[in-house]
């Protein structure tokens, strides 16, 4: 089965039982992240660089690349548009995707769509997991590259970028004899990008730049919230 980057993420952040996200991870931008990421691997978009420390370097669409994906058409149109920064992007491409992604895997049969009400009062969705057989195959592939020490495809080295830049790539995976810490040095080296091409690892790097700065801010006001 052919998947999105991005949706295999989202498998990832639903609990299967419940299809509630139970994280402070800013779901939508690290979605957005993952569709950004996605575009480099197709090399449908580049991250030139810097030319002053006083610029901050901006996302654009490489001359002719072509995507096929509706979600992916759409995403590159959006940074044709003009120049952004990836922080800039990583938000734009999010909005709106959790319902966009989780509607697409309800029509493939992998999740529900279930509506209900907390307390009766407030409305909420949720996608409980009704086949699991492609998410225990991203899980096996994330396994071997982050315990087992295989060598990353650029699509799962992606995917394992995203997970170090959320801190939850020891979550996902059975660890084994390894440590959460021991995982989590295997997700950073992984993310480093050495398995890239350039394009990809400049972009990566923008793109996880930006997701871990809004999951710090998220964090952050959870903990003051509570």
């Amino acid at each position: 089965m052919t998947t999105l980057i991005a949706e295999d993420l989202l498998l990832l952040f639903l609990d299967d039982d419940s299809g509630a996200t139970n994280t402070v991870v800013p779901i939508p931008t690290v979605l957005g992240g993952a569709i950004l990421i996605e575009l480099a691997v197709a090399g449908a978009v580049e991250v030139p660089e810097r030319t002053s420390v006083w610029k901050t370097a901006k996302v654009r669409p490489v001359p002719g690349a072509r995507v096929e994906d509706p979600l992916l058409v759409e995403a590159l149109a959006t940074v044709a548009e003009k120049e952004r920064t990836a922080q800039d992007l990583v938000g734009k491409l999010g909005r709106g995707t959790r319902e966009r992604l989780a509607a697409r895997l309800v029509e493939r049969g992998i999740l529900e769509h279930r509506k209900d009400r907390v307390l009766g009062l407030f409305p909420r969705t949720r996608w409980p997991a009704v086949d699991s057989r492609h998410e225990d195959e991203v899980r096996r592939a994330l396994t071997d590259v982050l315990v087992l020490d295989a060598e990353p495809d650029p699509r799962t080295g992606a995917l394992v970028a995203l997970l170090a830049a959320t801190d939850r790539a020891h979550k996902v995976v059975d660890r084994g004899n390894r440590s959460a810490r021991e995982v989590r040095k295997r997700a950073k080296t992984i993310s480093e990008g050495a398995w890239a091409a350039k394009a990809v690892r400049d972009a990566l790097s923008a793109s996880t730049a930006a997701i871990t700065a809004a999951t710090t801010t998220a964090a952050v006001a959870g903990t003051s919230g509570s």
